[in-house]
């Protein structure tokens, strides 16, 4: 049970006892004030003296409640010594105090499952800047960890909820096991229509599965890292150069995707037009179409729509440029 929980009950029988004890003295022949006096003096076994001789009846009475009141009074001390030695009132408010944070959540990203695809998904979101919340049922795993987190099974909806599904931008379902994966993905495509959703394939064969239950990309983490190795293997200078813009600080360049908004200017021009290399300095390496279709080292003639994506190479002054065009 909640630590919390049981202290208000003990609490309120406390009460409750105090007021039976009152009312019963009060039957006896007792004043209000002496009443809750004697049941004071009584419960807490300090017993000073007697307010008025008691009948042979006030004398059961007290013993009962002697027995009643001093035994809740001791369970109450119990209680009281055990939430502050062991930290469960600390706990419990630290976690009131980050269920409320998370409430206040907004685009932020959940990471199902706090293993090492997890943790690296994680690490690489935080040094972009982003808002994490991560969800693990294993309470080890999250003791001492930097970001907003949930102890409970994602499989749970209601854990989900917790963790602001509503109000987040995306989930990253990196749990060991495919089947909850798709689990997941199923249950958060249920509760937010418009969330991204990335979700682990631990086999090619289970990709269909997630993308059929609403994810927008399934990711082997294995087969990705066999490209690369092979990648560094036979081309190391083109797989370090992207894995440098892509991942890591040391150099200034960055490769980002901006959307043309309604709004921009760009709508209707074409490149030449637009000329985004000429007033930014960052270089177009190639487009995605509305439909879908990636144009790569786009001709100057192309023409820019609403809806198309530029993957733009460039600075972050170069690319923020880019983006006020894109999205004014």
């Amino acid at each position: 049970m909640n630590p919390l929980r049981r202290l208000s009950r003990v609490v309120l029988a406390f009460v409750l006892v105090a007021l039976a004890g009152t009312v019963g003295y009060v039957i006896l022949g007792f004043g209000f004030l002496d009443a809750l006096y004697q049941t004071v003096t009584t419960i807490t076994t300090v017993g000073f003296r007697e307010v008025h001789p008691l009948t042979p009846m006030g004398q059961v009475f007290t013993m009962v409640l002697i027995l009643v009141g001093a035994g809740t009074v001791f369970y109450l001390f119990g209680v009281l010594l055990e939430a502050l030695i062991e930290g469960h009132l600390r706990h419990h408010l630290e976690r009131r105090r980050m269920n409320r944070r998370i409430d206040r959540m907004r685009g932020h990203i959940i990471v199902c499952g706090w293993g090492r695809v997890g943790r690296s998904t994680a690490q690489y979101l935080n040094s972009l800047g982003k808002t994490i919340v991560v969800i693990d049922r294993d309470p080890q795993r999250l003791q001492d960890i930097e970001f907003a987190n949930i102890i409970g099974d994602v499989t749970d909806d209601s854990v989900l909820d917790a963790a602001g599904i509503k109000h987040a931008h995306a989930l990253i379902a990196a749990l060991d096991n495919d089947a909850d994966n798709v689990y997941v993905t199923l249950s958060s495509r249920s509760l937010s229509v418009d969330l991204v959703i990335i979700a682990r394939a631990r086999t090619e064969g289970s990709k269909s599965k997630l993308l059929r239950a609403g994810a927008n990309r399934a990711v082997n983490p294995q087969l990705i890292g066999g490209r690369r190795m092979a990648a560094f293997a036979l081309q190391p200078n083109v797989a370090e150069f992207l894995d440098v813009v892509m991942h890591e600080d040391t150099l200034e360049y960055r490769i980002e995707e901006i959307a043309i908004s309604a709004e921009s200017p760009l709508v209707g021009r074409s490149l030449t037009d637009s000329a985004l290399r000429r007033t930014t300095g960052a270089l177009v390496l190639a487009l995605r179409t509305s439909n879908g279709q990636f144009i790569a080292n786009p001709t100057d003639e192309i023409q820019l729509h609403l809806g198309t994506i530029l993957i733009v190479l460039g600075t972050p002054t170069q690319l923020e440029a880019v983006r006020i065009h894109a999205v004014p």
